[in-house]
């Protein structure tokens, strides 16, 4: 889809395919925001609150998901798979995700989830040359670990930011990149890598999830962008993979989440996910999930903001 300017409500997507490649997985995923302690003082993971069902299943329910702007890197019509990683070296992160109706607080099935992000040094797939040292990263990448210091607003057209409108690839790769399918419960889990930063933003996931379309032998078509938004990680988390290599070797200036010109400060309903690991083996893998409170009936394809 191409960034222009129109009505934010009741417009219709622009016509999407996807190759099919697998199905989407089943898995339970956690809700919730914020850091703090776990069972055990190895073990980091996140919580949060939430409010009952009407139906009173034990469902927990929040309120509509913060949409954000869709960023300059957004490539449609990506491969539908669980796995994004290809051979993109990083933390190993399985990304647990559910859509519900923010209205009625039940799961929507179906519902096709776009998910982006850049790979532990910054870079962005499809963009390789638009990046921060050239294709690829620029080669052998830079010592020094990273601080917390802010860098303050975003540059005007940087990757995943407010500005600049929507570029055109640049290259064919498609890593950590990927659609899936909703099941009936509402979930999609992702096989990717913790992202990395780069100059103006915070650590942060894309994702756009698609209502109204339909499988066809060509792939998913037709329907709209009911929500665009980004998932973002609580500082602690950040700072603790920064010791791992190759986010380790990074020398790029780090906005931290407090200072970020995008998230906005409201916890999950702003996509702070909820993050679990062992913190003296964080590099062993970590696992993300969160809610996704959507209005079916809207469209939000993240070019009006």
């Amino acid at each position: 889809m191409t960034e222009t300017q129109g009505p934010a409500h009741k417009k219709d997507m622009t016509r999407r395919r996807v190759v099919f490649a697998g199905g989407a997985a089943i898995v339970a995923a956690g809700i919730g925001a914020g850091v703090v302690a776990g069972a055990s003082a190895d073990e980091v993971t996140s919580s949060g609150s939430g409010k009952k069902s009407a139906a009173g299943k034990g469902e927990e329910c929040y309120r509509l998901t913060s949409e954000t702007t869709e960023g300059p890197y957004y490539i449609d019509a990506d491969k539908i798979r669980k796995d994004i990683t290809e051979d993109k070296e990083g933390i190993p992160m399985t990304l647990r995700l559910k859509v519900i109706d923010s209205d009625t607080c039940k799961p929507v099935s179906r519902a096709a989830v776009d998910i982006w992000h850049c790979d532990a040094l910054g870079v962005y797939s499809g963009y390789e040359s638009m990046s921060s040292g050239g294709p690829g990263g620029g080669g052998t990448p830079p010592s020094g670990a990273p601080t917390d210091a802010p860098t303050g607003t975003p540059p005007s057209g940087g990757p995943g930011g407010g500005g600049g409108g929507h570029s055109e690839p640049t290259d064919d790769e498609r890593y950590l990149r990927g659609t899936q399918l909703t099941d009936k419960h509402g979930y999609v889990e992702f096989k990717t890598i913790f992202p990395g930063w780069y100059q103006g933003r915070c650590v942060h996931i894309h994702t756009k999830v698609h209502v109204g379309g339909k499988m066809t032998d060509a792939g998913y078509e037709g329907g709209r962008t009911c929500h665009t938004g980004q998932f973002f990680f609580a500082e602690s988390a950040v700072l603790d993979s920064a010791k791992i290599a190759p986010y380790s070797t990074s020398t790029t200036t780090r906005t931290t989440l407090t200072e970020d010109t995008i998230y906005d400060q409201s916890g999950v309903t702003g996509g702070l996910m909820k993050l679990s690991y062992r913190k003296k083996h964080m590099a062993r893998g970590v696992v993300g999930s969160i809610t996704m409170g959507v209005d079916p009936d809207e469209t939000h394809d993240g070019t009006d903001l």
